[in-house]
């Protein structure tokens, strides 16, 4: 017996429509497939001056070296936070931390409700991972490696339950060798997808986070499924310790060599990944971006060999914990072939707030029209069509707030108190030591409400009215000092 369908019956709709949806599927699946990988690194307290590409003679670099020229530089890129949790929190939702009530490491956490990197891409059909330092809340409700203080159960703000499929990652900070050993590992285990574990734990601990992130690249790969690898490596952060190998490269170095090494270490890692995308057929199809979280750790050293906090800044004043560029202005570089021109440096004002929305350009991804974003796509000004972006970049931290605005910085310590502030022209004064303040008032006063502007609205999103219900803040607004009575602070230098 034939049966025929009829075109207005129930049997042949539902067969029309799961028809139409399996085209729509596979259409969907070949767009996702020709979406570019991304791969997002970034080191902890690496200093602006401490990569050969950036212009340093001693430490060994050549794999990140060899992405640089093969990409493009960017020469005057913000990490925003002159810390790591607050960096972390904008690089994953291109939104500046105070909004979240990250005020520094170790406070508040990422919240459920933030449009993420992971969460975008996530939607549109992409294999996500996260790899090495998390920084952004803690990994189990009832410990913390910050103690009790840190308050675990409501800071609780895992990667596995913030959009990522496959996570290898640890609260906070360990040391760079043997990171499953000594006081950095008490409370502060890997979790391998929720799970704490031992299982190769030992070694160099920028390989260790790099052995979990290749099979799951790996695994996306042979899917032909497009993936986001963010992989933030705990060197060269305290406790710095470099395996022998490293050690023996820079013998003669003294104390300063253990530094020196666990970047080195971090350099060969990423010549693996790379040779990995290359065995994988996708190299070329992946962008990868590169940057640090703040400035490097303690005091300029007098004596490098003497010292473990051997990082350089390079020619900016500050160091980490401070607003000024050697805090804030990190070693930066964009790879992605064919796509990026080769053997440019850029010198553009650009941020970590700009990944999100110009990875959203990239791959088509959706945003929410409703949430505040303070970066911008800045894909047009990577490809060389655009000079400068349209949007200044904002700080917070301490008593300090600063705005960059093109080649101008205000930094301002009272919300009243104008006798203050400091402005600098960074086309000509590195090192913020010229204040121009009194010479160009408009140009404060303008500058200075926009950034008064911002930390109104960042104080809105802080109580929770960019999210639809379901969030209280779990500490008070910072608000700026309203007036001191003292000479404008040059500690923060």
């Amino acid at each position: 017996m034939i049966f025929r369908l009829l075109p207005w019956s129930p049997t042949f709709l539902c067969l029309l429509i799961s028809a139409i949806a399996g085209q729509i599927g596979i259409a969907s699946s070949a767009n996702a497939a020709d979406r570019p990988n991304i791969v997002l690194i970034m080191c902890d307290d690496l200093g602006w001056g401490d990569t050969g590409f950036n212009g340093n003679t001693i430490i060994q670099t050549p794999e990140l070296d060899a992405l640089a020229e093969e990409g493009t530089v960017l020469d005057h890129f913000y990490s925003v936070g002159p810390v790591c949790s607050p960096t972390r929190a904008s690089f994953l939702t291109g939104r500046h931390y105070f909004r979240m009530g990250i005020w520094t490491a170790n406070r508040g956490h990422l919240p459920a409700q933030e449009f993420t990197l992971a969460r975008m891409l996530k939607q549109e059909g992409y294999a996500t991972g996260h790899f090495g330092k998390w920084h952004l809340g803690t990994l189990s409700r009832t410990v913390s490696a910050k103690g009790k203080g840190r308050r675990p159960d409501l800071h609780y703000a895992p990667p596995w339950e913030r959009d990522y499929d496959a996570s290898f990652v640890t609260e906070s900070a360990v040391c760079t060798w043997d990171p499953g050993l000594g006081k950095r590992a008490h409370n502060n285990p890997y979790y391998e997808n929720g799970v704490a574990t031992d299982e190769n734990v030992l070694g160099c601990d920028s390989r260790v986070l790099m052995d979990r992130a290749l099979p799951f690249i790996e695994n996306a790969a042979k899917k032909d499924q497009p993936f986001l690898s963010v992989i933030w490596f705990h060197a060269p952060h305290e406790d710095i310790q470099a395996g022998p190998e490293y050690l023996a490269q820079y013998e003669g170095h003294d104390e300063a060599a253990h530094y020196y090494g666990c970047i080195t270490a971090v350099d060969d890692q990423v010549g693996r990944l790379r040779k990995k995308l290359d065995q994988l057929g996708v190299a070329d199809n992946t962008l990868l971006f590169f940057c640090s979280d703040n400035g490097p750790e303690g005091k300029t050293p007098k004596d490098r060999a003497k010292t473990r906090r051997a990082g350089s800044a390079g020619e900016f004043s500050g160091r980490k914990r401070s607003v000024l560029d050697g805090g804030v202005r990190v070693p930066a570089f964009v790879h992605w072939p064919g796509q990026i021109p080769a053997g440019v440096r850029l010198d553009a004002p650009l941020s970590v707030m700009d990944l999100l929305p110009t990875v959203a350009a990239i791959t088509d991804a959706s945003l929410l029209p409703e949430r505040q974003l303070d970066g911008e796509n800045i894909l047009p000004i990577w490809k060389g069509q655009k000079i400068q972006r349209e949007t200044s970049i904002p700080f917070r931290y301490g008593d300090f707030a600063c705005l960059v605005r093109g080649k101008h910085k205000l930094i301002i310590e009272s919300s009243g108190d104008r006798s203050q502030d400091r402005l600098f022209d960074l086309s000509n004064d590195v090192t913020e030591s010229n204040n121009l303040a009194d010479q160009h008032p408009e140009l404060v006063e303008s500058m200075r409400s926009e950034l008064l502007g911002f930390l109104k609205s960042a104080e809105s999103s802080h109580a929770g009215e960019d999210y639809d219900g379901g969030h209280l803040p779990v500490d008070a607004w910072h608000p700026l000092p309203r007036a001191k009575n003292r000479k404008a602070a040059t500690s923060n230098r």
